[in-house]
């Protein structure tokens, strides 16, 4: 079978990319395989935990670099390797219109709130957590969205829920948003696109 080739987007640790490769290495993927990580900064974690599982990475900086040119080597990554699907696995860097109306419904991000809660600009990483305990809210999760022109939108794909608890700090409320959702959401997401883009032919 034909797999769909997939483009794994990062910045920093890596934690959802290490769950995305787990999840492949369980087989939960079948119609799809992980071919390439990009980095947006050359000192991510995230690198080392690509190379650990034998996928090639590579880092195109962001920093010093004009947006478009940017971009540019970015699709000329995704080109070479022949990408099919991109999931943005805690990247920092928001993508242009033109870029993603290159790639309709093959960007996939995760949100670590129940869109459209705690969602938007200046919404990602702990921000998220602390607005949830601020507010008070008793259920949080996260979202896997098809990502579109515009930021934080798109086609919501896969939601689920995590319980609040009375002593949670910003910090334990990520992992466990983390642990009960984001890495039980991105793997399954990544089979659904995957297995749609090998039965259309890619």
């Amino acid at each position: 079978m034909e797999k769909a080739r997939i483009a794994v987007f990062v910045s920093g640790g890596g934690t959802n990319l290490e769950a995305l490769l787990n999840a492949q290495e369980r087989g939960e993927i079948p119609h799809g395989e992980i071919v390439l990580v990009v980095s947006s900064a050359a000192d991510a974690y995230a690198l080392t935990r690509a190379e650990r599982h034998g996928v090639p990475a590579v880092t195109v900086e962001r920093k010093g670099q004009a947006p478009q040119d940017f971009e540019a080597a970015l699709l000329r990554c995704l080109l070479e390797s022949k990408i099919d699907l991109i999931i943005l696995a805690g990247f920092l860097t928001i993508l242009s219109e033109e870029f993603v109306k290159m790639w309709p419904e093959r960007i996939l991000n995760v949100h670590p709130s129940l869109i459209p809660a705690f969602c938007g600009k200046g919404y990602y990483g702990l921000k998220v957590h602390e607005e949830a305990l601020a507010r008070g809210v008793k259920v949080t999760g996260a979202t896997v969205h098809f990502v579109n022109e515009i930021p934080d939108g798109g086609k919501i794909l896969l939601q689920k829920a995590v319980e609040v608890l009375p002593d949670d700090t910003p910090e334990v409320l990520q992992r466990r948003v983390m642990e009960q959702a984001e890495w039980i959401l991105l793997p399954k997401a990544a089979e659904i696109v995957c297995e749609q883009l090998t039965n259309n032919g890619g």
